[in-house]
């Protein structure tokens, strides 16, 4: 997918756009989102997705059969996560140098897999107060406000990218970073993740802390929409 490998470049030359900062653990969290959304919308599959099989390939080159994903395994290797996210450059461009070249020809640029043109009904958005907060690990490796972010992050561009609308949840969603300044008297510029994770403990804490403050949003919502319309 020539679209995956010119996104990742660009993290390259500027993370701070996209994940905030040099972080492997962000940058997996984001190319996930960012693969999850086009899967699921049907422009790509996950035999052709552009990192399929690299998972594996950096299993065989730390020689581990430890059920670790790629981006802990790399930063186990390299002790911080920038050095980790400096390293993933150099390991997947070894990776895409070894890859079967016919095997690239097939996956470049985003072509839809299926003749259907009605959009899936799986939104990222609708899940967060259900399957994500009783399954965080399940989204996110493990519980982490930060891992969350990068998730909407990667998932929302994607869509972007391919011409997608938001949906209505996603729309709502992003009155959720007003809404915290406001919450915490913050006008920093700061992500909503980052003033959350700031008033918390740890990322634990923070991702506890979110859905709590999320339902709060949504339930504020409601109010002010029933009150519109009772008014």
């Amino acid at each position: 997918m020539k679209e995956l490998f010119t996104l990742i470049q660009k993290i390259k030359e500027n993370p701070v756009i996209y994940i905030d900062k040099p972080s492997i653990t962000c940058l997996r969290s984001f190319l996930s989102g960012y693969i999850d959304s086009l899967i699921t919308l049907g422009f790509t599959d996950i035999n052709s997705c552009g990192m399929e099989g690299f998972q594996e390939w950096v299993q065989e080159r730390a020689k581990t059969n430890v059920t670790q994903s790629w981006d802990g395994i790399i930063l186990f290797g390299s002790g911080s996560e920038r050095a980790a996210f400096n390293r993933f450059f150099e390991e997947f461009e070894q990776f895409l140098k070894q890859k079967n070249n016919s095997k690239i020809k097939k996956s470049e640029g985003i072509s839809r897999l299926s003749e259907e043109m009605s959009f899936p009904r799986f939104d990222i958005y609708n899940e967060i107060p259900t399957n994500i907060k009783k399954r965080p690990g399940m989204f996110l490796g493990r519980s982490s406000i930060t891992r969350l972010d990068m998730l909407l992050r990667g998932y929302s561009l994607a869509r972007r990218e391919v011409g997608v609308p938001p949906t209505e949840p996603e729309g709502e969603f992003q009155g959720f970073q007003s809404w915290v300044e406001d919450k915490y008297g913050i006008n920093s510029g700061q992500s909503w993740s980052k003033i959350i994770l700031f008033y918390s403990v740890d990322e634990h804490e923070a991702l506890q802390k979110f859905f709590e403050l999320f339902e709060e949003y949504l339930n504020r919502n409601k109010s002010l929409d029933v009150d519109e319309i009772s008014g």
